[in-house]
């Protein structure tokens, strides 16, 4: 062999190696978190609501009461944030609901924090939902106090379409093993 050959066959060996370890590496990585910034952009605009709430949570109560009205979305200031202007009005009288909700995105945790308010009264709900979406699908949750009692909360998101969507939100009181729906808004146009 001469030395030219074992030269040139050590130049291939040496890259065929660094070329192995470069596709390990790149094979090696990570997905990068799917950003989920524009995953509430479909609810900016009208709405047509129709809700179904139950008012006595985990007590066993199956009586709903149903409303309608509606719900508006504005982006914040051209940013991932939105706004939520909602009213519904039940069918009897002093059935009325009026609410208002801050999505903001966190683009370190790829999650979405929702805060609901009442500016009557000068409030934010603390802690916040928190969550993301999968596809069509966002769940989003908490831990709070309801009736002396720790509760989980959770939001879930579905059915989203330009024309339609759908959330539900519940409560467990056993740590996630099963959860009573207490709200289930339709949103429509």
């Amino acid at each position: 062999m001469t030395k030219h050959t074992l030269v040139g066959l050590q130049v291939m060996a040496a890259l065929t190696l660094l070329l192995g370890i470069r596709g390990y590496a790149a094979a090696a990585q990570p997905e990068p978190p799917r950003d989920g910034a524009h995953d509430f952009d479909f609810l900016v605009g009208d709405w047509k609501a129709h809700l179904r709430r139950l008012p006595d949570r985990l007590t066993g109560s199956t009586t709903w009461i149903e409303y309608d009205g509606i719900s508006r979305h504005k982006k914040i200031l051209d940013s991932n944030a939105n706004f939520e202007e909602f009213e519904v009005n039940g069918r009897e009288k002093g059935q009325h609901i009026k609410g208002q909700t801050l999505r903001l995105y966190n683009p370190v945790s790829h999650q979405w924090s929702i805060y609901l308010l009442d500016v009557d009264k000068g409030t934010l709900d603390n802690p916040p939902v928190v969550g993301e979406f999968s596809g069509h699908h966002g769940e989003f949750y908490d831990q709070e106090d309801y009736k002396g009692r720790a509760i989980l909360v959770r939001y879930a998101w579905s059915d989203i379409s330009p024309k339609s969507a759908h959330m539900e939100q519940s409560f467990s009181a056993d740590g996630g093993k099963t959860w009573e729906v207490n709200w289930i808004c339709d949103l429509s146009r």
